[in-house]
């Protein structure tokens, strides 16, 4: 039992004194998982762990985003909190990376606001629908993520979409879902409750400016379509 300790330390010490020498950006995605992990199993070491790990849906870091905590708690050595801990540095870099772009997002641009959630949500295996709000100038105020995809509910809930914007006090908004097929192209319904929420945000005076669809390093936007007005 000493003995298997010892190794699993050992294994992550290297990428430790690696990364105090020559900085984070030296390592290879096993070594800053390592890192993370800390410790392996008695059977592997905290490296061939995370090869184990990364070498799954995509070959690469951004299986921490593809897979479920479920499906990393199937990997040994990875319980309830390791699960939890990969998740949540997943989050932390889908957030550094739209702080990056927060201040180049402009409302009279499709392609900076698709660019701003691309990584949030061209990742997911659900549709997941965002309204993005902004103010009488065209700055984002905040988002927040209204419905998650399910066979029993409406995507598009109209009452919540509008209960969110006219609560923070909205002069605009943005609806976005994903597509986790990575094709943009609308769907019938898409078009259908795209058009019923215009309807209702020119009757409560807080427009629909764009519904951006978000698909694998691609979008479509409604706006550039002519399927909704375009202007603010």
């Amino acid at each position: 039992m000493a003995n298997t300790s010892l190794k699993n330390r050992n294994i992550v010490l290297n990428p430790y004194k690696k990364c105090m020498k020559y900085g984070p950006e030296a390592l290879s995605d096993d070594e800053l998982l390592a890192i993370v992990l800390r410790t392996g199993t008695k059977d592997m070491d905290a490296i061939e762990l995370a090869k184990l790990i990364l070498d799954g849906k995509q070959d690469c870091l951004l299986n921490l985003i593809y897979y479920s905590r479920k499906e990393l708690m199937a990997f040994p050595g990875i319980g309830d909190i390791k699960s939890m801990e990969l998740k949540v540095i997943a989050e932390i870099a889908n957030r550094i990376h739209k702080c990056k772009r927060r201040e180049r997002i402009l409302l009279g641009s499709s392609k900076s606001v698709a660019n701003y959630y691309m990584e949030q949500l061209r990742h997911r295996t659900q549709e997941h629908v965002v309204v993005a709000l902004f103010d009488a100038k065209g700055h984002l105020l905040l988002d927040k993520t209204i419905t998650i995809g399910t066979l029993t509910l409406s995507l598009f809930p109209p009452r919540d979409i509008f209960l969110f914007a006219l609560q923070e006090h909205a002069a605009f908004f943005v609806v976005l879902h994903n597509h986790p097929s990575g094709d943009p192209s609308p769907s019938k319904e898409d078009i259908q409750a795209t058009e019923k929420i215009r309807e209702a945000g020119d009757l409560l005076s807080v427009p629909l400016v764009d519904h951006i669809i978000i698909g694998d390093m691609t979008y479509y936007s409604f706006r550039e379509h002519g399927l909704v007005p375009g202007g603010h």
